[in-house]
């Protein structure tokens, strides 16, 4: 039996900064600052999925959480980054919590082709959705290392795909592309960047996708936009930054500039409105990147949880007329509101 392939795995910048010398000033921050707004003061909208069991024939998408992604392509089921437990931690007596409903339930997620990880933090691989949704699924695709994870967790290494960055993996008549992200990883205090982190160019005869899992900004987009793209539909992370560790999270316009240069043509931003993870109101991801999309006249999509998105076959997203309403900004506070229009997106 081949071993699995353990790092320490390295970004393609020289130095990265993943935050690690700042813990001390990071925990301070979160013990002693205030921030207005950091989770919803209302409940969030919802909306109930009822899936078949089986996929329909056209390909859509739904948000179900943060990065938690389930795609229906070629009448199949794939789930991105699956985390249904209620806390993105070790623990679920301690940690962020998420503040919204589920728009489905784990008990409730029908057979999947597979499922699709970025990495193994605690917000996108959840060991409890794992194990639940083994038995129901037939493929676990996953960056070097990860697979180790999931042996650990009694998935049989018969179901698992594990690839470097710019391999590729074909299944239902989908391709994966594992590519390059600016992060790192780890799930304690001695595994950092044992296992490597990815994001996800997914493409059919019809579609083009991509899924960012989480990145700083770096000159890789552009280079996985020249070889893999233009990108039909980018789904780009957009929450939980801070210039503390700016190098591995991008700020909402920087999250634009990614999409640009993938050659995304429509863009959905994850990576937020579920989990406290940064010092930022809630709603200032999709505030600050709705103002900048405008700007730079960019397709952008802010589905609430569990609203369908249907990926058309001609223009695979209608761009002439809008396919989800922002629903947050209903639950704006009326100061920030009022302010809207002086938040002019920063140089892209």
């Amino acid at each position: 039996m081949a071993q699995p392939v353990r790092g320490p795995f390295k970004n393609q910048a020289a130095k990265v900064d993943s935050g690690d010398g700042k813990i001390g000033a990071i925990l301070w921050r979160y013990l002693t600052e205030t921030v207005a707004d950091k989770t919803p003061a209302q409940v969030l909208p919802v909306q109930r999925m009822q899936l078949p069991a089986q996929a329909g024939a056209d390909d859509r998408l739904y948000k179900i959480s943060h990065s938690t992604v389930l795609l229906q392509l070629n009448s199949h089921y794939w789930l991105l980054d699956p985390v249904f437990s209620k806390r993105a931690s070790p623990s679920q007596l301690v940690g962020p919590a998420r503040f919204h409903s589920l728009p489905l339930e784990l008990a409730e997620v029908p057979e999947l082709a597979g499922i699709i990880i970025s990495h193994d933090h605690y917000d996108h691989l959840d060991k409890a959705s794992i194990q639940a949704l083994e038995a129901r699924t037939a493929l676990f695709i996953v960056p070097l290392g990860v697979d180790q994870h999931l042996r650990d967790w009694g998935v049989p290494a018969a179901k698992i795909v594990a690839l470097d960055w710019w391999q590729q993996h074909q299944s239902k008549g989908v391709t994966f592309t594992a590519t390059p992200t600016q992060h790192f990883s780890g799930r304690g205090l001695f595994d950092k960047n044992q296992t490597l982190w990815a994001s996800w160019a997914i493409k059919t005869d019809q579609l083009n996708l991509y899924f960012s899992g989480d990145s700083g900004y770096f000159s890789g987009f552009a280079e996985i936009g020249r070889r893999l793209g233009p990108f039909d539909l980018t789904l780009i992370e957009t929450g939980a930054y801070d210039d503390m560790w700016s190098d591995i999270h991008m700020q909402p316009e920087q999250s634009l500039r990614a999409h640009l240069d993938l050659r995304g043509k429509v863009m959905i931003p994850v990576h937020n409105s579920s989990f406290d993870l940064a010092m930022h109101p809630w709603y200032e991801p999709l505030l600050r990147l709705s103002v900048a999309a405008s700007a730079y006249q960019v397709p952008l999509l802010t589905p609430m949880f569990g609203q369908p998105v249907l990926l058309s076959e001609s223009a695979k997203i209608n761009q002439a007329e809008p396919v989800t309403e922002q629903w947050w900004r209903q639950l704006l506070p009326a100061e920030v509101t009022a302010a809207d229009e002086i938040l002019l997106p920063q140089s892209l």
